[in-house]
């Protein structure tokens, strides 16, 4: 009796082992769904130097090179593939990534994705697949910068209301940025720099008032610079240059008490510099070189000054330097070329470290550093 009792308690302990593996590789296992997915998505794409899509098999996508699982659900919530990383992988092979081919919309499958990163790859090509905005509701992360993709931003990307990171930099996309935009209210950082972009800055883009950082620089975008953006009060840098950017330069972005990092070059930009530009203590970089902004240097430098880059080349200044600019905290770069200033160069701090470069080509500049005397 004894023995068989024995024999009915290890057979019971057994099967409740057996049993919990099974719900153990049930819950571990990614749902057949998402695999078949990202398998779609990798068909889609060539990775030849790091075989970094080698890891790509069995059941568990979840232990997959570059994807992510929500641990409770075992969903795929982030796919992280970037082409210049310190992996192990890169640095064994002693190169960044390279991959061709495109983004298969079977992405839009994965309907759990919180991170969406096909980053630096240099050579895929194709469109963004349509079906992101509406299928990918909980994404917070889409970043594709460093590649050849082309085609439009999505005209409802505003519908991605958890999206806190949009990064398309650095591709060939054309048409205008999307009217929608405005409705990310949870978006902290945009950089859609270095494309193709055409047309003009949303007016309201001052919705976008958790965004730190805006990056719209080297595209053909026209028109003048919306002056919601001073509704911003998050906005610490703010990069509009090597665009068709025409009309004057918002006074109220001198206002912002947050912004450090202003870049307005190579633009079609008139009009004189706001006086509140210039004395904005939290401004660290003014770059608005390449304009064609005239009137005189406003005079309203003072000891809370303090700019590691000032750069105001290639523009209509007339007038002379302000002696007030002897009183100011710090400024490291300053480059006041290939304007039509007049008059003598101050004596003294910043001026006796700069060298006659930051004063060629005006009217009647004299004095140290130039070699004209006055």
């Amino acid at each position: 009796m004894e023995r068989d009792m024995l024999s009915c308690s290890l057979l019971v302990t057994l099967l409740l082992l057996l049993l919990l593996l099974i719900v153990n590789f049930s819950v571990s296992a990614c749902p057949e769904a998402d695999r078949s997915a990202l398998l779609d998505f990798e068909a889609s794409l060539n990775e030849p130097y790091l075989g970094i899509f080698k890891t790509w098999s069995g059941t568990n996508c979840c232990n997959w090179y570059g994807v992510g699982c929500d641990p409770t659900t075992q969903r795929v919530s982030d796919i992280v593939l970037r082409g210049e990383s310190t992996d192990p992988m890169f640095e064994k092979a002693g190169r960044s990534g390279y991959m061709t081919g495109s983004l298969s919309k079977s992405l839009c499958k994965l309907d759990k994705l919180t991170t969406l990163i096909v980053a630096d790859w240099k050579d895929i090509t194709g469109e963004i697949p349509a079906c992101i905005p509406g299928s990918l509701s909980s994404l917070h992360i889409l970043d594709l910068v460093g590649n050849r993709i082309s085609g439009w931003i999505p005209v409802d990307i505003g519908s991605m209301s958890k999206l806190k990171v949009l990064n398309l930099a650095d591709n060939q996309i054309t048409g205008s940025v999307p009217g929608s935009l405005v409705k990310l209210g949870d978006l902290k950082h945009l950089d859609l720099s270095n494309n193709k972009l055409t047309g003009s800055i949303p007016s309201d883009i001052g919705k976008l008032t958790m965004m730190s950082r805006a990056l719209l620089n080297g595209n053909q975008l026209t028109g003048s610079i919306p002056v919601s953006f001073s509704k911003i009060y998050r906005l610490a840098d703010l990069d509009l240059s090597m665009n068709k950017l025409t009309g004057p330069i918002p006074s109220q972005l001198g206002s912002m008490h947050v912004l450090s990092t202003l870049n307005l070059d190579s633009n079609q930009l008139s009009g004189q510099i706001p006086t509140a530009l210039l004395s904005n203590s939290g401004l660290n970089i003014l770059n608005l070189s390449r304009n064609g902004l005239e009137g005189g240097l406003p005079d309203v430098f003072g000891p809370g000054t303090y700019f590691s880059v000032l750069d105001l080349s290639y523009n209509n200044l007339k007038g002379d330097i302000p002696k007030t600019l002897l009183s100011v905290k710090f400024v490291g770069h300053l480059d006041l070329s290939h304007n039509h200033l007049c008059g003598k160069i101050p004596l003294g701090s910043p001026f006796d470290h700069l060298d006659a470069s930051s004063f060629d080509n005006n009217d009647c500049l004299c004095g140290s550093p130039m070699l004209r005397t006055c």
